[in-house]
């Protein structure tokens, strides 16, 4: 019999009433948290994400898992020296996670881009009451992704764009994320 604990994070959904065989880490998002993890950045021998879903769903099994390491790799290169470390390994460790549900993946947004519009659930303590009994809230969010091709071995790999991450680029620019084309008319439009 599966194990709750070995079920992958990504696969509990706290809201969902339909019963399904959830796939277990080691079969869903573990080698995808191996493969980068023990690799150098530069190495592209790796397993990557198919799509921009499957990278949303790993992304949430490594805050739940406490991998930060994976949370920066699988951002935009251009955005991953702006990220805190610490601040998301202590967001990862507080946070009582319960569940993710995939709202909507729109997998095609121009030449290279994507949607994942998600909720990650988490425990929060009702202070309201006597006893610290536990409320499920949901954090939903719409993420963009993009699609990103290393010109050297056409390797291409999705990664996630933070909006949360302050930079300094001119929409005249050329792409953060290596197009060729203005920062406008790509990536500016899904962190603007």
């Amino acid at each position: 019999m599966q194990s709750h604990l070995d079920t992958c994070p990504c696969q509990i959904n706290p809201v969902s009433e339909s019963v399904s065989s959830a796939l277990l880490y080691k079969d869903c998002c573990q080698p995808y948290h191996d493969s980068l993890c023990h690799k150098e950045i530069d190495q592209s021998d790796g397993i990557y994400a198919d799509s921009a879903e499957r990278l949303m769903r790993t992304r949430y099994s490594a805050f739940v898992l406490v991998k930060p390491e994976y949370i920066v790799k699988t951002t935009l290169p251009a955005q991953q020296a702006l990220l805190d470390v610490q601040a998301i390994e202590s967001w990862a460790k507080e946070t009582n996670w319960a569940g993710l549900e995939i709202v909507k993946h729109t997998p095609k947004l121009g030449k290279r881009h994507a949607q994942v519009e998600f909720k990650a659930y988490f425990k929060n303590h009702n202070e309201t009451t006597s006893s610290l009994e536990e409320k499920i809230q949901a954090h939903h969010e719409l993420s963009a992704f993009v699609k990103v091709t290393n010109k050297a071995n056409h390797d291409a790999r999705w990664y996630f764009l933070d909006p949360t991450v302050a930079m300094t680029v001119s929409q005249k620019q050329p792409c953060i994320c290596g197009s060729g084309e203005k920062f406008k008319r790509c990536c500016g439009g899904y962190l603007g």
